[in-house]
Formats: structure tokens, sequence, C-alpha cells
């Protein structure tokens, strides 16, 4: 009979570290979060810098209307994103999961808010295991209104996102929030307050695909949060300025015994966010936030050793003792940041190129063809432009073939952001142009800035 599986896991309490890799880890969460909530109250010529509207199907992006028509751009951005990834797992292994992932920001916003109300490491795991009391309660209660409440905040910014910011703050004041907007903060908020308030390091652990995939992408010369076990081992408790004896010399006398730099003090594994030993290997638990470099590096300096103990290095630099490897050295790293390049400078070459407007030319299906009363014959289309830019624009059709067509219509005048449909007639003599169907090129011209032109094509039809 197969023994069932069960999932046993206890809370981590992280202790709070200082260091060079903290100050950079705290950086992130601050910046990251200025920027996502920051961002959609910043006004860009007159409206909000960075919104997808969904009734109109517009992506703005700092004066940039992208429509649906441009979705090229969009899978250019997820390509990018993918090889970004790779790139970047294969050289920096989980740099992303300890400094900038979501989860881990959040996290830690949740770690700062629960030590600021309910004391350090130790006074938490005390009264965690201590009974229910007025002052537990009161202190586990301010707690999760607190994250309750900055939960709520970040759900209600992502629907920023999509609703304009000022406008959903002034109905939020008023009590008259839509259902929609209401709903989706709620889902995200509730959503972030369970995965970064309460499981925290077992997202990154169990439910994370991220940390399972990495293995295919990782190699001898990436990347990792590493042990010297060659220099750290045996451990043992040491004195300050206590002179090393080097394993090769261990034999010098039996009564002598080798000692290695580690003092096995237990403070990388207290300040693991996921509660692992980094000391036993490499594990996909670890999401190189690098706490143990910070902490260990001050008990080296405590003890008088030389720092990196633990350290950001490659399997293959560990083994062999050797700085880490160069991007020449790495040929793989050198063919994803040649795609990206390409597709980055193809992705903006393409925007700088991209004509502000949309022009569809449709014949009108009533009218095949008629003559006019100077003997021409006329054919009628429907001729729908698109502008996407914030300002009224106005349009002239050209046709390219002078002489046989010409275009019967004014100036085509549309306001800014909006879509407008317009009936015009192409006039052909049929003693020049032969009967039958013929292929017409058609210049769209925006008469406020006659470098944007479109080419089309409409089919005239002869008697």
């Amino acid at each position: 009979m197969a023994t069932p599986l069960h999932f046993v896991s206890s809370k981590v309490y992280p202790r709070l570290t200082g260091g060079r890799f903290n100050t950079v880890r705290v950086a992130f969460v601050l910046v990251t979060q200025l920027i996502y909530f920051g961002l959609p109250w910043l006004n860009w010529d007159g409206q909000q810098a960075t919104r997808f509207d969904f009734d109109s199907m517009r992506l703005y992006l700092f004066g940039l209307t992208l429509l649906p028509q441009d979705f090229i751009y969009l899978a250019a951005a997820l390509i990018v994103a993918a090889l970004g990834l790779f790139l970047w797992t294969m050289l920096a292994g989980r740099l992303w999961c300890g400094f900038s992932c979501p989860q881990t920001v959040y996290t830690e916003i949740m770690i700062w808010i629960e030590r600021w109300v309910e004391g350090p490491p130790n006074q938490r795991r005390k009264r965690d295991a201590a009974p229910w009391g007025a002052e537990k309660v009161l202190r586990k209660s301010t707690t999760q209104l607190l994250m309750a409440a900055f939960s709520l905040w970040t759900g209600l910014t992502l629907v920023g996102y999509f609703t304009p910011m000022r406008e959903l703050a002034a109905n939020l004041g008023a009590g008259d929030i839509g259902v929609w907007e209401a709903l989706f903060a709620l889902s995200y908020g509730g959503f972030t307050w369970l995965l970064a308030g309460h499981l925290r390091e077992q997202v990154c652990k169990h439910m994370c695909p991220y940390a399972r995939f990495q293995g295919a992408m990782f190699d001898r010369d990436t990347l990792l949060v590493a042990y010297d076990d060659k220099r750290g081992e045996p451990r043992g408790a040491r004195r300050k300025q206590h002179a090393i004896i080097p394993i090769a010399a261990a034999n010098v006398g039996r009564d002598d015994k080798p000692q290695g730099a580690c003092v096995d003090c237990g403070l990388c594994v207290q300040v693991c966010p996921t509660g692992i030993d980094i000391r036993e290997g490499l594990q996909y638990e670890c999401i190189g936030c690098a706490a143990c470099i910070d902490v260990c590096d001050e008990v080296m300096d405590k003890t008088g050793q030389a720092r990196g103990l633990i350290r950001f290095s490659t399997q293959h630099a560990m083994a062999q003792q050797q700085p880490l490897p160069s991007l020449r050295q790495r040929p793989r790293a050198l063919v994803y940041g040649g795609l990206l390049l390409g597709i980055v400078a193809l992705s903006a070459t393409g925007l700088a190129l991209r004509v502000p407007f949309k022009v569809d030319i449709l014949r009108d299906r009533a009218v095949m063809q008629r003559e006019s009363n100077d003997g021409y014959i006329e054919n009628v289309y429907n001729v729908r432009i698109m502008n996407t830019e914030r300002d009224s624009r106005r349009y002239r059709l050209q046709v390219e073939s002078a002489g046989l067509v010409r275009v019967e219509a004014p100036i085509l005048q549309v306001a800014g952001d909006s879509v407008s449909s317009f009936n015009v007639a192409l006039v052909a003599d049929p003693a020049v142009l032969p009967s039958g169907s013929h292929t017409v090129g058609v210049r769209i011209v925006n008469l406020d800035d006659p470098s944007q032109v479109l080419h089309e094509e409409a089919r005239l039809l002869m008697p």
C-alpha cells in the first residue's frame, strides 16, 4: 500500500539583516512600488499616460495610441519578455525572484508591516505559540487590517490602469464605484493579501512555475548564491583573529583539527525568507535574495576573516576557484542578446515609422457603377478613417493613376481619437479606361502633416 503524501510546512520568521544587497533589495521595493502606484496618476498631453480602454480597445502609452491592428507590437513585447527571461536566468539565475518579483516585493512589504506591529522574529514566534489573549488579538487584528488595506490599495491601483485613475478616485470618494471595478479591485487585493501576507515563501517553493523550469536554463556558468565549502568546512566555533589551520596541513599533529571559515552560527538560515540552509548546496527554493551573503559578511568582519564565504558565483568558478566567465565565453548569451536587440530595434523602427491613422476603403454594395451627367463612370466607396491622435486631422484622397481616374470628395476631417466614415466617388473616363475590373491605387494624405501617407487599393468597375 502506497504511503500518502502530506504537505508539511511551518511559518518562516526571517531575521532582519543589513548590508549592501539588502539596500539594493529595499531600493527595488521602493522604486517598483513608486512606479506601480504613481504611474496611473501621471498625465501626458492632458490625459492619463498609461491606460487600456476596454470600450474602444485602445492602449494609451505616453501619447502613443495602439489599436487592435497593432497586435504585432504586443507579440514583439511578449517575445522580448520571454527571451529576456531566458537570458537573465541563464546569466543571473533567480535574481529576478530575489529582488523584483511582485511576490517577493509584496511579501517584503507584508513582513515590514508584521515586524512593525508585532515586533522582531523571536517575539512573533513566541506570540504565535502562546494562547490567544487581548494583546495577541489586538496585534494580529492590526496586522491583518493594515495588510488588507495595502492589498486593497494595490487592487484599486490595478483598476486605475483600465479606468481613468482620477475618475476612479472621485467615484470612490463619492461611493459610486462600478461593479466590475469593485470586483477586480477586491479580487486582486484578495490574492495579494493571501499570497504575500500568508502563503509567502510557499508560493515560491510550491506554486511558482519559474522555480520548476529554471533548471532547464541553468548551466555551470549561471550566477548563483553559493557557499564555498572548500573554504568553510569543517565548521566550528572560533574567536576573532583565531588562526585558520589549512586542511592540507591537518595531519601535522593528531590533536590538531582543521577548521574552516564557517563558524556554524546559523544566521544564514535565520535570514533566509524561504527557510533553507544555503550550505547544503544548490536548491530550487533559493530565490537569490542574497540575505545570507549580507549576514555572512558581517560574521566574517567580526571574526577577522575575508568576506565571500557565501557569495554570488557559478558552479564552474567555485569548483575551479576561478573568476567569473565573460560573455564572450558564453555564445548562448550572445545569441539571446542578439535576438533581443534585433526584435527591439525592429519594433522601435516600426513604431517610429508608424502612421497614426488607419483607412479602410470598401465598395458601396448598393451601387455597382453609374454614369454621370458628363458621360463619366462613377464608382462609390465607403471610406472609414480612424484617427489615433488626440487632435482633429484633415485628410485628402488622391488617385495614383492620375489622368484616368479622379476623386470627387471634399477634405475629410476626423476628430481626435475617433472614427469617421465618408462616401467617396472615383470617376473614370470610359474613352480612356476600358471595360472590366481595374485596380486603382489611392493615396491618403494627412494635410496637417503631409509626411504621413497611407497607400490603399480599390477595385474600379467599368461597363
